[in-house]
């Protein structure tokens, strides 16, 4: 058993990385890391894989696919809300489609660079968010973020973009979900719980960041440090259509706080409680795995991440 375990979605970029994987490997082999592989078939295998790496003591397990794939690794290090006790290091390999989670840390996406930083990089010792919710079913679910997680259109977005074809890239697959998402969305009512502070609103959507970009490179937390201890929440309250859509500009550039917006809030928290009498669907780190009620957690300086 070698040290490293690098876990790919082949089926991530629209199968590109299962095309590419030959290449992919030689490439990492060439920049001096000595690794097994693990392809995966299914949902929510990567999480047993990473797991049982874990488990297993090895240094370093990686995830190279997208958002999705990363999220299903990162939870691999936890089991029943927890840290597993080990001493692995996670590290990404960005070959999937929206690429967020890579942009807060500027991870390379050239395959050379990023098999050298595997090799050479130092460790961050980041925060993870954890979130229960309601599962498909009716049960309870829990699921840990390293990104973003939030309430609302962007839970629509994600089964969009999940159930469709992944277009030129993940910025354009994510805009154009974005629009056909909004042209029918009708804000919820909601009621939001921030560190014990109680307020009810018509939203949106209710963010939950622990890194700044999502949606293809949208950055909707521009302040979010991913070690600070705390959670970044973005209200988006009772905003019509038409203004979302002109401000998807300043989200994408991380405009959107620079002039005082009524319908759009940003505060810190440690702990946050989303309930609505309406259905509203969850997105964590682009996956949609629930819905309405959920709390959302931060599990402070808990996951060490290979960065440049």
């Amino acid at each position: 058993m070698k040290d490293s375990l690098v876990i790919a979605n082949p089926a991530s970029a629209g199968g590109r990385t299962g095309k590419r994987w030959a290449d992919i490997a030689a490439g990492l082999r060439a920049a001096g890391l000595d690794f097994d592989y693990a392809l995966t078939t299914r949902a929510l295998e990567a999480t047993e894989f990473s797991r049982k790496a874990v488990k297993e003591g090895r240094s370093l397990v990686v995830a190279a696919g997208g958002d999705g794939t990363i999220n299903e690794v990162a939870n691999g290090f936890f089991e029943n809300g927890e840290p597993i006790p080990a001493q692995a290091r996670f590290g990404v390999l960005p070959t999937g489609t929206g690429g967020d989670f890579r942009r807060t840390f500027g991870l390379p996406v050239d395959m050379a660079e990023a098999g050298r930083m595997l090799v050479v990089g130092k460790s961050r010792r980041i925060d993870v968010g954890r979130v229960t919710f309601t599962a498909p079913g009716g049960g309870q679910g829990l699921r840990h973020f390293v990104n973003i997680a939030d309430a609302g259109v962007g839970g629509e977005v994600i089964n969009r973009v999940n159930r469709g074809r992944k277009l030129i890239n993940g910025e354009v697959t994510f805009y154009l979900a974005s629009v056909r998402t909004l042209l029918g969305w009708r804000n919820k009512p909601m009621h939001v719980e921030i560190d014990g502070v109680e307020r009810d609103l018509v939203a949106q959507q209710v963010v939950v960041a622990n890194c700044r970009y999502y949606g293809g490179g949208m950055m909707i937390a521009p302040a979010a440090i991913p070690d600070d201890g705390l959670l970044d929440v973005i209200l988006s309250g009772d905003l019509g259509t038409l203004e979302w859509i002109r401000g998807l500009g300043d989200i994408r550039n991380g405009r959107q706080f620079d002039k005082p917006n009524p319908k759009l809030e940003h505060l810190l928290a440690r702990k946050v409680v989303v309930t609505s009498p309406q259905t509203v669907h969850l997105d964590v780190d682009g996956e949609g795995p629930g819905v309405l009620p959920a709390t959302f957690e931060v599990m402070p300086s808990v996951l060490d991440l290979v960065c440049p």
